[in-house]
């Protein structure tokens, strides 16, 4: 039906009429239940069936059915189940260990530094060891030094030598052997003048002890950078070794005369480093040809480190090298001194060398005696030292046979020497013994 006419015509303006604010009610409880009324709630309908919803409504299961699951799949596959619980084990021990090495090693390692420094030293190794950055290293190394003074901390303490220490190592990494030298030349210069001006000053005692050890190993590095092929100062490198050696016996010395105790100045070196110190020195006079020398310092160490170790096996085999390029004058000296140490009779060749073959045998016996050690070794006290030192003790008695004419036993040493140093991976003995065959008539 259309509306009235009169209607039709008020409509426009009825609707352009603001309407007043007052006629705009609220809605009432009574005018909402009477819209209810007149518009029930239509009743649910299910939901049409779709795969997507029969997937949905399939996973909704009971939290028991993960667990009867589980069992079912590892009675399955038990095998597959069991290495995978393992792998999750295994990882999570790994993760636990890792914790436990960063807590222990690394944070433990910087107990002794004041905060600010070790935070500079973490830094410092992180492009040490992690990233390495020698630029960045040394910037952090040289903060903690600085910050270390202006906090207090004693420049000749063990955690202060370490860094200038660690320092030398990075510039030895790179192959800055000059930096290296000058870093420990440094710190050789200012432990001794502190020993000469401050040691003997009462309640020093134990610093003092400390502070020469620590110069002496000092000295035995620089011996070693000095006698790099890339440096090769060789009297520079004596120079540091002779003092390092003299060192330890004079202050060994007087601590025997004087019956020094270590709780009064503290424990001096140990017998393997004072041995290391005579085996560096015998090598510089060995590269020298000056076995004479050599001979004597390969047997002092030989008697500080002992007859048990594979080590021992190295010092023997040494040894008996430089017995054989020796002359015989000089070889008997060295016997002479030998005897007068306390290696055991049963070690040290009793009669001593007059003649170039007696001198020759002489070294034959240090060598069979360096295999016969070798051999009374085992894990885990035996290490790669053994096995080189097997194959080069071999090497030596093929080369000595072939000194004195045998060249059957030479070859059958040679050719042993050969099987022993490939089995282990030796390289260097596979060349030369290789080229000692070749040579073979």
């Amino acid at each position: 039906m259309s509306a009235p006419s009169c209607l039709r015509s008020t409509l426009p303006r009825l609707l352009r009429r603001p309407i007043p604010a007052t006629s705009l009610r609220q809605p009432t409880t009574h005018s909402l239940n009477a819209f209810r009324a007149f518009n029930p709630p239509s009743p649910k309908r299910p939901l049409p069936s779709s795969p997507l919803r029969q997937h949905t409504l399939r996973h909704r299961r009971p939290a028991s059915s993960f667990t009867a699951r589980n069992r079912a799949t590892i009675s399955r596959n038990p095998i597959s189940s069991f290495a995978a619980f393992l792998t999750i084990a295994v990882g999570l021990y790994g993760i636990f260990k890792a914790a436990e090495t960063y807590q222990r090693y690394i944070l433990a390692s910087f107990h002794a530094y004041p905060e600010p420094v070790a935070k500079k030293l973490r830094r410092a190794l992180y492009f040490t060891n992690s990233d390495l950055q020698p630029k960045e290293a040394i910037k952090y190394y040289r903060e903690a030094l600085q910050l270390a003074e202006e906090l207090g901390m004693d420049p000749f303490s063990n955690e202060i030598i370490g860094i200038k220490v660690q320092v030398a190592g990075l510039m030895e990494r790179v192959g800055n052997w000059g930096k290296a030298i000058e870093v420990l030349e440094i710190l050789r210069r200012d432990c001794g003048a502190w020993v000469e001006g401050f040691g003997e000053k009462t309640g020093n005692e134990k610093k003092r002890t400390r502070v020469l050890g620590k110069t002496v190993q000092v000295c035995v590095k620089l011996g070693e950078l000095y006698g790099r092929p890339e440096i090769y100062e060789r009297e520079a490198a004596e120079e540091r070794l002779v003092w390092a050696v003299e060192t330890v016996l004079r202050e060994r010395q007087r601590r025997d005369n004087l019956k020094v105790k270590d709780e009064d100045e503290g424990p001096w070196l140990s017998d393997g480093e004072i041995g290391a110190a005579m085996e560096a020195l015998a090598h510089q006079y060995e590269e020298k040809d000056q076995h004479y020398l050599a001979s004597p310092l390969f047997l002092q160490a030989l008697s500080l480190l002992g007859t048990n170790t594979c080590h021992s096996v190295i010092l023997m085999n040494n040894l008996a090298a430089s017995l054989a390029q020796q002359s015989p004058r000089a070889a008997a000296a060295t016997q002479q001194f030998a005897q007068s140490q306390s290696i055991p009779s049963s070690a040290a060749p009793a009669a001593p060398p007059a003649s170039r073959g007696a001198m020759i045998e002489n070294a034959r016996l240090w060598a069979e005696k360096a295999l016969d050690i070798a051999a009374h070794i085992s894990p885990p006290v035996r290490d790669e030292e053994c096995d080189v030192g097997c194959a080069v003790a071999t090497q030596h008695l093929g080369e000595f046979a072939e000194m004195v004419g045998n060249q059957a036993e030479a070859r059958r040493r040679y050719e042993e020497a050969l099987g022993l140093s490939r089995a282990i991976g030796f390289q260097e003995g596979v060349e030369e013994v290789s080229a000692r065959l070749r040579k073979l008539k």
